[in-house]
């Protein structure tokens, strides 16, 4: 029996940036309506400021409010889980109250939890990873890891196993970074685009997400994508390369390239 293919959820990796107006925002569209306009052109939106600095529950409440019931939030992990690896208790009781608000209105569909490249492969830090549940018990977890030390069946087979996601990405061909594995661990599939600003990946003066890809590079991802599809109910697609709105012109472009497909 063949397997349907699975829906495609497109989305950027944020949405409030003030070098999106003129790009994608209407000149003088106040910020507190930015969202408003996002949801009549995504069906998604992966929240990465959470990452920084958890904030007070009013702000996802407003946030869940002005979305129809239809729309999805990935929401990023606070650092103190992904980073700093302390203070786990009470900054993941503060960080699941923010978001209660945007949990109970049903439109929250996930966590990403994004680990550093400094995070490397141990069986002390794979198990620490598989206790993720103990802090985030209310929707998917996915898991996206920047070091190539992770890139073994081990790991993919025990996110599996505790039914964590894993997120594909797409960055640099740097080497020590994650290669651009295409793959789900749960019946979810979850691909981030970073862009391929390899001279400013490391620390360099410019915005290291400050990249446009071009069709033949996204064209690369299309058979990718449909081999997730096959395998998966569902995959999100989250573009991270937002300077200037150019991760809005990604996503466009690739929604366009997959229409067709979507159409089968």
């Amino acid at each position: 029996m063949t397997r349907n293919k699975g829906s495609i959820v497109f989305g950027t990796s944020g949405y409030s940036f003030d070098d999106w107006e003129g790009e994608f925002y209407p000149p003088g569209l106040p910020k507190g309506k930015r969202l408003d306009f996002y949801k009549d052109h995504f069906e998604a939106v992966e929240v990465n400021s959470t990452y920084y600095r958890i904030p007070h529950p009013a702000v996802f409440y407003n946030m869940a409010k002005k979305v129809g019931d239809g729309f999805e939030f990935i929401i990023k992990t606070h650092r103190s889980f992904t980073h700093d690896r302390k203070d786990l208790d009470s900054k993941s009781r503060e960080y699941n109250e923010a978001i209660r608000p945007v949990v109970d209105s049903g439109k929250f569909h996930g966590y990403m939890a994004q680990f550093p490249y400094s995070f490397r492969f141990s069986p002390a830090n794979l198990d620490y990873i598989l206790n993720a549940k103990e802090f985030f018990r209310e929707a998917p977890i996915f898991v996206e890891f920047r070091h190539n030390s992770w890139d073994r069946a081990e790991v993919y087979e025990a996110l599996q196993k505790n039914e964590l996601g894993f997120c594909s990405v797409d960055e640099p061909s740097l080497s020590g970074l994650f290669p651009p594995i295409v793959k789900a661990t749960t019946g979810i599939g979850y691909i981030r685009f970073h862009g391929r600003n390899a001279a400013n990946w490391w620390g360099g003066q410019g915005d290291r997400y400050d990249y446009l890809y071009s069709k033949e590079e996204l064209s690369e991802w299309k058979n990718k994508i449909d081999k997730l599809r096959s395998q998966t109910d569902k995959i999100y697609l989250f573009f991270n390369n937002c300077h200037l709105g150019q991760a809005v012109r990604n996503a466009r472009m690739l929604m366009e390239m997959t229409q067709m497909d979507l159409s089968e």
